[in-house]
């Protein structure tokens, strides 16, 4: 039938064109965006998702902060623990030197001189081992703690202990010295547990030190993967969009002769009264 009312092939090519145009507009969206799902209108539950994991992966940032911000504090306190050690096993060798019988008067004054000096030492390491402005030697001690993940559970935490003169851990007292035989032998008693003790707490936190950088080793992993994950889903095949590109314009052009065509239809009517 031919008709100047309706023309049915012409809106069929019309409709066939705009689906062309509709297709072609998404897929030069994902060549310029290298997105195939750039935002929530082409496909939402897919967005949501990859929007999800993106947080995820800024969180996981602050959650790395936080190890860097732990290890440093840790390694402050393990550097005054090594000193400290350093300065025992030097108070053990003039206290040991200081129990011998027979000194002189001005040796005995001169080992007790430098013992004191050595265990002063202490407590100055102890008063500035701070990393902003956390300390786990002082009296009473920070704890370094990090993030153990994106929802701010499961957080690590390396517990700190006084290393003042007189903890639990340096048995030294501020009263100790070796200005008599009798007295470097108490001292020496007390050089000798506080060295056994700080090398355990020492070893205790080197043993932290390792789970923290295991932790930031994971959690730079485990931002590689989402990162991964997040382009499997959202990404665009560059290559199969460039040659659906190419076929979607064959096709346009195809669309504009059709409708083209069916336009013109409505001209054969006139043929008919001539």
């Amino acid at each position: 039938m031919i008709s100047v009312n309706t023309n049915q092939g012409a809106m069929v090519a019309l409709q066939t064109l705009n689906r062309t145009n509709n297709e072609m507009d998404k897929t030069q969206n994902a060549i310029a965006t290298g997105l195939k799902v750039a935002s929530a209108k082409d496909n939402g539950a897919l967005f949501a998702i990859a929007n999800k994991m993106r947080s995820d992966v800024t969180a996981y940032d602050r959650v790395r902060e936080s190890a860097d911000r732990a290890a440093s504090i840790l390694d402050t306190g393990i550097a005054a623990g090594e000193s400290i050690m350093e300065l025992l096993n030097e108070m053990k060798g003039k206290a040991l030197a200081g129990t011998q019988v027979g000194n002189s008067t001005s040796a005995q004054a001169a080992l007790a001189a430098d013992f004191a000096q050595l265990r002063d030492q202490i407590t100055s390491i102890g008063a500035n081992a701070s990393f902003d402005g956390a300390n786990m030697i002082a009296a009473t001690p920070s704890n370094a703690v990090s993030l153990g993940d994106a929802a701010g559970g499961n957080t690590i935490t390396i517990s700190g202990i006084s290393l003042a003169l007189g903890s639990a851990t340096i048995s030294v007292t501020g009263t100790n010295d070796v200005a008599s035989t009798a007295n470097a032998t108490t001292s020496l008693t007390n050089v000798n547990a506080s060295i056994t003790a700080l090398g355990t707490q020492l070893a205790t936190w080197g043993a932290g030190a390792k789970r923290l950088d295991v932790h930031r080793t994971f959690i730079g992993k485990l931002q590689d993967a989402l990162n991964n994950g997040i382009g499997a889903i959202v990404d665009a095949d560059l290559a199969k969009e460039s040659a659906k590109l190419q076929a979607l314009q064959v096709k346009q052009q195809l669309g504009v002769q059709a409708l083209s065509i069916a336009n013109g239809s409505s001209q054969t009517a006139l043929s008919l009264f001539r």
